[in-house]
């Protein structure tokens, strides 16, 4: 197994780094956040299933990491969220999943990388309310907010204010101002208490919490297209295609297309109450009528 420490080697009177790149093996790597690994760990089981050999590096780190490790051979398949992954290339993505798709495709393809197919899954930005708020007021999307928002209260992270992607663009975009913002945590616990006790009316949180799933909180549909698309998406060597073949896409694929925002959350769940991510992805797998190794 290559250890990603090496990444740093390869300079003048260094030794050169030893990729994974003509070995037996697919390398799947993860970030050092739970759902990445459960989604690196369903996509290495699944190839495990059809027969191919697979090494681990989960848990490695963030993405100004990951990525540089899978452009130097030391990784061979990430899972990706694809906006996010765009901007980390210095290039803006669209709330159309298609649209960002092909952009990646162009941003990947002299890097040596290759997307495969997208899933329906995303892991992106939404804005939430408590579900009876949302029904007494028959709002279902942010521009339902127009009239509301003077006299309501945003919660969302410290730099909310002042970020495209959250208070700044949905005036910029949707008109919105609220009546008051209160600096609470990224999509995290905070905001979703605050929600359900009131603190707040209006709350930022990502589309794959686990609190999502209960039907107390509603997340609003972004029905002019603010937050770009942020599809799970696979993300593979070029020469690991080409060295494995067209069978190694096609169990990738087969997972992507099965794969839904509502998984994210119950997946999220049994990780936070304790449950390991290997055994998460294989009852995924097993739920979802995919091979899965034996034993």
């Amino acid at each position: 197994m290559v250890v990603l420490s090496s990444i740093g080697c390869g300079r003048s009177g260094a030794p050169p780094v030893t990729t994974v790149l003509t070995d037996d093996t697919i390398t799947v790597g993860s970030f050092n956040f739970a759902e990445s690994e459960v989604l690196a760990e369903i996509y290495a089981l699944a190839l495990e299933g059809r027969g191919f050999l697979v090494e681990r590096q989960l848990d490695v780190g963030p993405r100004e990491l990951l990525i540089p490790a899978l452009q130097r051979g030391l990784v061979e398949l990430v899972p990706e969220y694809a906006g996010s992954l765009l901007g980390f290339f210095g290039v803006s993505a669209s709330s159309d999943p298609d649209v960002t798709h092909q952009r990646l495709a162009v941003s990947l393809a002299p890097r040596g990388l290759s997307a495969l197919s997208a899933a329906p899954a995303q892991n992106r930005n939404t804005f939430v309310m408590s579900s009876r708020t949302a029904e007494s007021l028959h709002v279902q999307t942010l521009s339902d907010l127009g009239g509301f928002a003077p006299g309501m209260t945003f919660g969302g992270p410290a730099e909310c204010p002042d970020r495209t992607l959250c208070l700044r663009g949905l005036e910029d975009v949707y008109g919105l101002r609220f009546k008051e913002f209160v600096a609470l945590d990224a999509g995290g616990p905070l905001t979703a208490q605050a929600l359900n006790d009131g603190t707040i009316d209006v709350g930022l949180l990502f589309s794959s919490d686990p609190t999502l799933r209960a039907g107390v909180l509603t997340d609003l549909r972004d029905d002019r297209g603010l937050q770009p698309a942020e599809n799970v998406t696979p993300i593979i060597s070029q020469a690991a295609l080409e060295r494995f073949g067209a069978d190694v896409a096609g169990v990738l694929n087969a997972v992507s297309a099965l794969l839904r925002t509502a998984d994210l959350r119950d997946m999220n769940a049994a990780t936070a109450a304790g449950r390991p991510p290997a055994t998460v992805a294989l009852e995924w797998l097993r739920a979802n009528g995919f091979q899965v190794p034996s034993g």
